[in-house]
């Protein structure tokens, strides 16, 4: 069965993009647009991997993350950001919850952002 990861980012090219790089590499993967479609699609699509832009309208990335991390605790988290501001945010939310949070920075090389969903995603 391949592993299904839920993308979540409001700029839609940055979405599908990255859900086209995902699905060309084997990974049963989705795009949506915001944090409320986000929580949505997790509930029924039960995703191994939410990957989430922190910097959205209405509800950010990180609420969106603390809402499937209390809904669905089996579900890894990788962050991305633009705003090198975002990262005192996410690594206080990593400590509130202590849950491992991983945060790249947009943009990042592809492989990369593989290799990171791969480790958190076969990580215990």
């Amino acid at each position: 069965m391949k592993q299904r990861v839920l993308i979540v980012d409001d700029d839609h090219l940055v979405a599908d993009t990255l859900n086209w790089i995902f699905r060309a590499n084997g990974y049963e993967s989705e795009a949506v647009y915001s944090a409320a479609d986000g929580l949505e699609r997790a509930r029924t699509f039960d995703p191994v991997l939410l990957l989430c832009d922190i910097t959205m309208p209405e509800q950010n990335g990180l609420e969106l993350a603390e809402t499937v991390q209390h809904e669905m605790p089996q579900c890894k988290l990788l962050m991305l950001t633009a705003y090198a501001g975002n990262i005192a945010k996410a690594e206080q939310q990593a400590t509130r919850t202590r849950r491992p949070l991983k945060l790249l920075s947009k943009p990042c090389r592809p492989e990369l952002l593989l290799r990171e969903a791969f480790n958190l995603i076969e990580s215990a």
